[in-house]
């Protein structure tokens, strides 16, 4: 803990050396530039979701033109670093597994594969979302084949725990596991959790390339689809509001929803074998 020096004591940046902390981190941010990140945060978001291959010069530009917001490369870049953001670009080593037992990265199993059948492939992934005052976290299980949120968990942190929520409330609500189960390479994944979590009930895991957001793209459009019809529209000021607001949308897109990829049937009524009240009509003719 650093303490303001009394008399003779250590000086405040000798206690930080002793302590390796960063000055600047003892700095307390005022309240109208908390206000101007959580704007900026947004913004990123919206242009990151319409062009997810814009680096900090790409997207200084972009908020400077279309949005009005002058800053510098080194807080978009922070921001993007805090908000889980990269853009997609070749990287050097990007295959590189994290060092050490705790985070282990597994191939993609996926490629050139075409899944056909229910519960052969789940994913998962976690979004930003911007609130009024702060920011969200939202992680949601998907089922390839069927586009059905089998479920999902809002947070104020992204650590492990309620990706692994989610995970065994999609386990409890179906009664089933996937064959293979494919996420991105975020330490929430690469987890010993996580991996125990999967394993343990002979789940194969599948992981993205980093940058590589076309390797999930089913669950990526499903976040373009919910920021831009639900989250923006409302400004949700709380977490708990934020989190029923996520839950009347997802419920609105498993059960009432058309999707073009499955011939305009609903998400949960594929998931589930459920027909069409008119095909029931028509059967029964």
């Amino acid at each position: 803990m650093v303490e303001r020096p009394q008399g003779r004591g250590l000086s405040v940046t000798r206690q930080c050396r002793l302590l390796a902390v960063n000055r600047n981190r003892l700095r307390v941010k005022s309240r109208h530039h908390q206000a101007e990140d959580l704007k900026l945060r947004r913004r990123i978001d919206e242009i990151h979701l319409e062009a997810p291959w814009a680096g900090t010069r790409t997207m200084r530009t972009l908020l400077k033109r279309d949005h009005g917001c002058g800053t510098s490369r080194r807080r978009i870049a922070r921001l993007m670093r805090e908000m889980g953001l990269e853009a997609i670009c070749p990287k050097p080593g990007t295959s590189r597994p994290g060092k050490g037992e705790e985070h282990k990265v597994y191939p993609y199993l996926l490629r050139d594969e075409a899944v056909e059948r229910l519960d052969e492939v789940w994913c998962a992934d976690i979004t930003y979302l911007p609130m009024k005052r702060g920011w969200g976290y939202l992680v949601a299980v998907m089922d390839w084949h069927s586009r059905a949120v089998l479920s999902w968990r809002v947070s104020n942190t992204m650590d492990v725990s309620f990706c692994l929520e989610a995970f065994e409330e999609a386990v409890r609500k179906t009664g089933k596991v996937p064959e293979i189960f494919n996420t991105d390479q975020g330490s929430q994944f690469t987890s010993r959790a996580w991996r125990e979590a999967l394993e343990s009930r002979g789940v194969r895991i599948s992981m993205d390339g980093k940058g590589r957001w076309m390797d999930n793209v089913f669950i990526e459009r499903l976040w373009r689809s919910l920021k831009y019809e639900k989250v923006y529209l409302e400004d949700f000021a709380t977490v708990r509001n934020l989190s029923l607001g996520v839950n009347e949308w997802m419920e609105r897109y498993n059960r009432w929803r058309p999707h073009t990829s499955l011939n305009n049937r609903r998400p949960w009524e594929v998931y589930t074998g459920l027909k069409k009240p008119e095909e029931k009509v028509a059967k029964a003719a």
